[in-house]
């Protein structure tokens, strides 16, 4: 037997429904920020005390988020994974331990496959951290910390699909992440190594030594080279710079295409001035052992395309530009 489908009585309007859906949503997480109480905190120092792993659990559509809040904690330095609630009241609850810390989502705080587990978690003593609509349901009341995400109405207008409720708990579950990540120091190159794939993967993994020119790659004149010869020797390096270094091979500035257009301005005499004169000094410079993103940063932060490579005694090792950023794969 065909299910019958209701025919609207008048032509739908795609975008009024979108734009209202949209508003609706956003203001329940607008409101999330009046609901966020000491509850926050005590879910945060439960998650960073944690000595085991923090097992994620819902049913539905809050188990779909589960699973992306569980895989956000993993990415960003909690330990953390995804168990269905039905499938642990037949075998999986053997995937908990009193050291791990259970975060479990139900938009009503009382659906059957959550709760039934809950005596459990009790017995063996994992802290349970509640995120629901309802303050006063069971799984609100059992926990250790119950986040509300105080949504009443669904964006759906039949108030049935979750959407607004399940919004909400994706947008706490990213605040806790972040919240842990910044009180762990979490860095780059810590999220590199669990995103080694991919053009993410290089542009985390590699490091500036890894793009770098070396040796004699590297555009180098004394600080008395004429701007005539150090033109010579931006030219043939082609790196649109120069790194300029005294009789000890010191770095003493760069000069740079930049530097080159103010000299003309000034009609300097190409054939007799020193680089020394017209060069930048004090300029930026980074160590072969940064990651070629921070490397990245910096260029952008700065507006420049080109960047002298310096060990610890300030004597140039390297350069690379924008170009060799680009062709590694890092922008």
């Amino acid at each position: 037997m065909s299910q019958q489908v209701t025919q609207p009585a008048a032509k739908p309007d795609f975008l009024q429904s979108a734009k209202r859906t949209i508003t609706l949503e956003a203001e329940a997480v607008s409101d999330l920020l009046q609901h966020l109480d000491q509850n926050f905190n005590k879910a945060c120092e439960l998650m960073l005390n944690c000595s085991g792993r923090v097992i994620v659990t819902g049913m539905g559509k809050s188990g779909h988020i589960g699973k992306k809040i569980a895989a956000t904690l993993a990415s960003t330095g909690t330990p953390s994974f995804f168990v269905h609630p039905g499938e642990a009241s037949h075998g999986d609850l053997g995937m908990f331990t009193e050291n791990d810390v259970v975060i479990a989502l139900s938009n009503s705080g009382e659906t059957a496959e959550v709760v039934t587990i809950i005596p459990l978690l009790k017995r063996m003593k994992a802290p349970l951290i509640s995120i629901t609509a309802n303050p006063n349901s069971n799984l609100s009341k059992a926990a250790d910390a119950n986040l509300h995400i105080g949504v009443e109405r669904e964006a759906c207008p039949l108030d049935l699909a979750p959407t607004s409720s399940t919004t909400t708990q994706l947008v706490l579950g990213d605040a806790l992440a972040i919240a842990l990540l910044e009180a762990r120091g979490f860095s780059a190159e810590d999220f590199a190594f669990s995103h080694p794939g991919g053009s993410l993967g290089r542009r985390l993994l590699l490091k500036v030594s890894d793009v770098m020119h070396t040796g004699s790659d590297i555009p180098c004149v004394t600080a008395a080279t004429s701007l005539r010869e150090s033109l010579l020797e931006v030219t043939q390096k082609r790196l649109g710079m120069t790194a300029v270094v005294n009789d000890n091979n010191e770095l003493q500035g760069i000069f740079t295409d930049g530097d080159l257009r103010r000299a003309l301005d000034q009609n300097t005499d190409l054939q007799n001035t020193p680089i020394n004169q017209v060069m930048t000094q004090n300029c930026t410079t980074v160590t072969r052992d940064m990651l070629a993103a921070e490397c990245l940063q910096i260029m952008e932060s700065k507006k420049i395309n080109a960047l002298i490579v310096t060990d610890e005694g300030n004597k140039p090792v390297g350069a690379l530009n924008m170009h060799d950023l680009l062709k590694a794969g890092v922008i």
